[in-house]
Formats: structure tokens, C-alpha cells, sequence
């Protein structure tokens, strides 16, 4: 990477690192207090869950502030807000008031990532965007394994020293944006594709994107009550933490250039029971703090790769006019089954006691593969296109910096058109799919226009007896 390249990214990976410190532990802290506060299972997944809401909520209306008032105000406008937020849950300690703090929390996080990664795509051309998520996830994943090496630190403080450190983070993580930038990007209102179209198109993508934030955020926000609960103490419970992340930031690349050589449905399959299997092995077998650290290890590598592998694979088939537009869609389903997935666990927790959340974790693992398998012998999947980058951006604009030029570029040379007017009611011209087509589906092979300067070149087309016949019939085209 070049040194201009990485001078115009510092300040936007710098102000992460700082505040993302701060962020990777406040969810953990957040936990312990409401269970040593002796609040219930279900009030501590709708506190957490508060959080996921506003990160959804954020990444959907920030865009507009930021396009308004510009990136370094509006930073420094939602890292003002984080660290007003966390200060005042150390100040107050009502249960709603926090679910309140934290839905806010949530909004303004979203926007401080919506301002670092924009300010990431306008730093650099489609051909770095690779180089630039690795950046990011270094910064991001780095960030959250010290935060929760320093929980157990700021927690011996006692009081509200923890939101104190937090909220100082979010304040200083202000100074690189305010001090280093010599420019302002600029930033286009991103536009998601439906849900529901999402669904038509990518099944394997959707449940893969909703049930990588069903675990990940079960993780984040209810894996330290069972640690606690277990009886380790608040540095102890730090440090496992940190190793879930640590197995997420090492696993997660090798897992993904895996399924770059291989089917990323089975893959899928594979991360699904794998993460079943680990499940059943912290509740059946007999375990020491460093055997259960090392399946926790284990854990986040698996967990964390649900959704770059599940958005590998739905790019796999997106037309390449489709795939900024396919990403961001897949980010917000991510949310919205991080939102879910605090209420929805937590209940499981009250009836079972502490070990419902790996139960829980091993019931979602085996709908995972029994769905990815369902839609293996229903379609099997195309070839992947491009390399798999790690990782995953926070909004939906950020989305973009997945879309590397090897991505579109494999797109485009394995790009056809099957018509889905039936998939999609009320659809005139549906979104193209990519991938090898069906033995039964018609297809012609697709010629580029001539050149205007050229003789016009009459080609054969497949499966069509004349001209005239393939000009009267709905055409399809295939590419590669």
C-alpha cells in the first residue's frame, strides 16, 4: 500500500482503534453489572438488544447527517454522543433508563463507522478497497481484544470508572479526525435491496446473514453472563472474551479462502455443524478454564465466519451491477437478527438455567445446516467468483468496501440472466442471478454490441433455429 494511501486512512483507522477500545468491553460491562445488579436473563437480552436496534436504526437514517454537515462534524457529533451516553450509565443505573442510553449508544455508534468507513472508500480506488478492509478488521478486531483485556483493570476501580475509561476513549477518539484529514469525501445515499427481493434472490445469503447476528450478538451480549455465572471472575471473564475475538480475527480469513476452493454452501453446512459440535462440548464435557478457552477460541473463529462466507456466497450469484446493492441489503438482516437475538435467547436462559445459550447456540446450528443443506440439493451453488475478504463493515454505505475490482470483475465474467418474473410478483425485468445454469433452464450465450466502426458480424446462437425466432422469444443471456 502506498504511504499516501495509508497517510489518507490514519485518521479514520486511528480514531476506530481508540474508540473501538472502549466499545469491545462496554457490552461486557454492561452484562456483568445487570446480573450482579441481580436483574433477570430476559431484562439483560432487551438492554443488549437495545443496542442492535439502534445500530439498525443508524445504519438506515446516519447518511443523512453525514451527507448535511460533512464527516469530521459529524463524527465528532456521534463520538460526543457515545461518550455521553456511556457516562450517564455510569450515573444512573435503572434498567430502562440504560435500554433507553444504549438504543441512543447504538445510533451513534453506527454513525461514527458510517463516517470511518465512507471516509475508507473515498480514500482509495475499487482496486485497494481489499487492502483497506484488512486495515479496518485489524484496527477493529485489535480494538476489541484490548478492550477486553482491560475490563478486569477499569472494573478494580470500582464504581464508574469502566463507563469513565469508555466514555474518555470516545472523546479522544475525536482528536485524529479533527487534526490529521487535508480533505472531505464525499458520500452517496445507499439504497439496499428489499428484503424480500433479497430472498427471491439469495436464500442461502439471507439465512446465512440473519443467523451470523442471531449468534454473534448471543455471543457478545449474553456469553459473559454465563461466564460470570460460572464463577470466573471479571479480569478472568475479560480474558475469555478477548479469546473469542482473538479466534474470530485469526480463523476467520483461513476459513474464507477455504471456501474460495470449495463450495461455499458446503462450507456453510460444515460452520454450522462445527459450531453445534463445540456447543455440545462446553455443555457434555468436563472442562478447565483453559480446555473451555480453547473451545471458545474455536468459537469465534466459526461464528465470526457466518457472514463474510454467507455474503461470499451471495455474490457468487449477484450480477455486478447488483453487489453494492446485495451487500448493504445482507448487512441490515445481519442487524435485524442482531436485534432478535438478545430477547429471543435469553428466555431459553430462564428455563434452562445458564447452559440455554449453548443450547441455544447448538439448536441454531442444526437449523443452519439443515437449511443450507435444504437449499444445496435444491440449487447447488456457483463457483465463487472473486477471493473472500474477512470481516464485516457496520453500515449499510460501508458495505462497499467488500466490493473489491476482482469482485466485480468476476462478476462480470460469470454473469447471465434468468428470468424470475415468477419468483418476483409484480417484477417487470427481475435481478439477474450468477451461477452455472440449470440443465433444464434455455439460455443463449451473450454477444457484446459491435463497434460502430466495424462490419457487423452475424454470430451462431445456441438453441435458436433463426434470427427471426430468437428475436420473437423472452431471451436470456450467459457470459464466461
Amino acid at each position: 500500500m502506498s504511504r499516501q494511501l495509508l497517510a489518507l486512512a490514519l485518521a479514520p483507522l486511528l480514531g476506530l482503534f481508540i474508540l473501538g477500545i472502549g466499545n469491545g468491553f462496554l457490552a461486557t460491562v454492561i452484562t456483568l453489572r445487570l446480573d450482579a445488579a441481580g436483574e433477570s436473563a430476559a431484562v439483560i437480552g432487551w438492554v443488549s438488544a437495545a443496542y442492535f436496534i439502534g445500530l439498525a436504526l443508524g445504519a438506515l437514517l446516519n447518511d443523512r447527517m453525514l451527507l448535511r454537515i460533512g464527516h469530521i462534524r459529524s463524527y465528532g457529533s456521534f463520538a460526543s454522543l457515545v461518550a455521553v451516553t456511556v457516562i450517564l450509565q455510569g450515573l444512573v443505573e435503572d434498567p430502562w433508563a440504560w435500554f433507553f442510553l444504549r438504543l441512543i449508544g447504538g445510533w451513534a455508534t453506527v454513525g461514527v463507522y458510517l463516517v470511518i468507513e465512507s471516509w475508507l472508500l473515498a480514500s482509495g480506488e475499487a482496486r485497494v478497497r481489499g487492502r483497506l478492509l484488512a486495515l479496518y478488521m485489524i484496527s477493529l478486531y485489535a480494538a476489541g481484544v484490548l478492550g477486553q483485556l482491560l475490563l478486569g483493570v477499569t472494573e478494580a476501580m470500582g464504581g464508574a470508572s469502566s463507563f469513565m475509561v469508555i466514555g474518555m476513549l470516545a472523546s479522544l477518539s475525536v482528536l485524529p479526525m479533527a487534526m490529521i484529514p487535508q480533505f472531505t469525501p464525499m458520500i452517496e445515499k445507499a439504497e439496499p435491496l428489499s428484503p424480500f427481493r433479497l430472498v427471491m434472490l439469495t436464500p442461502t445469503g439471507v439465512m446465512g446473514s440473519f443467523g451470523s447476528g442471531l449468534i454473534v450478538a448471543g455471543v457478545y451480549a449474553l456469553l459473559p453472563l454465563y461466564l460470570q455465572r460460572a464463577g470466573f471472575s471479571v479480569d478472568r471473564v475479560g480474558q475469555m472474551m478477548a479469546v473469542v475475538i482473538l479466534g474470530a480475527m485469526v480463523l476467520q480469513y483461513p476459513v474464507g479462502r477455504w471456501s474460495d476452493r470449495h463450495d461455499r454452501q458446503l462450507v456453510l453446512i460444515l460452520i454450522s455443524a462445527f459450531c453445534t459440535l463445540i456447543s455440545a462440548a462446553v455443555l457434555w464435557l468436563p472442562l478447565n478454564s483453559w480446555s473451555l478457552a480453547g473451545l471458545l477460541f474455536l468459537l469465534g473463529g466459526g461464528v465470526f465466519s457466518f457472514y463474510p462466507v454467507a455474503l461470499g456466497h451471495a455474490a457468487d450469484r449477484a450480477p455486478a451491477g447488483a453487489l453494492v446493492r446485495m451487500s448493504q441489503g445482507l448487512l441490515l438482516i445481519n442487524a435485524i437478527g442482531s436485534a432478535l437475538s438478545p430477547p429471543l435467547i435469553s428466555p431459553v436462559l430462564g428455563k434452562l438455567g445458564d447452559a440455554g445459550l449453548f443450547w441455544s447456540f447448538g439448536a441454531l446450528g442444526i437449523c443452519l445446516v439443515l437449511f443450507f443443506a435444504w437449499r444445496r440439493s435444491v440449487r447447488p451453488a456457483p463457483m465463487p467468483v472473486a477471493p473472500f475478504h474477512a470481516g464485516t463493515p457496520m453500515t449499510a454505505s460501508g458495505a462497499e468496501l467488500v466490493i473489491t475490482e476482482d469482485l466485480v470483475k468476476g462478476a462480470t465474467e460469470h454473469e447471465y440472466k434468468e428470468d424470475l418474473t415468477d419468483l418476483v410478483p409484480d417484477v417487470e425485468v427481475a435481478e439477474p442471478l450468477v451461477g452455472p445454469p440449470l440443465p433444464d433452464e434455455t439460455c443463449v450465450a451473450h454477444f457484446p454490441e459491435p463497434d460502430d466502426s466495424e462490419e457487423p458480424v452475424q454470430h451462431a446462437l445456441p438453441g435458436v433455429e433463426s434470427v427471426e425466432a430468437y428475436l420473437a422469444g423472452p431471451v436470456m443471456a450467459e457470459t464466461g
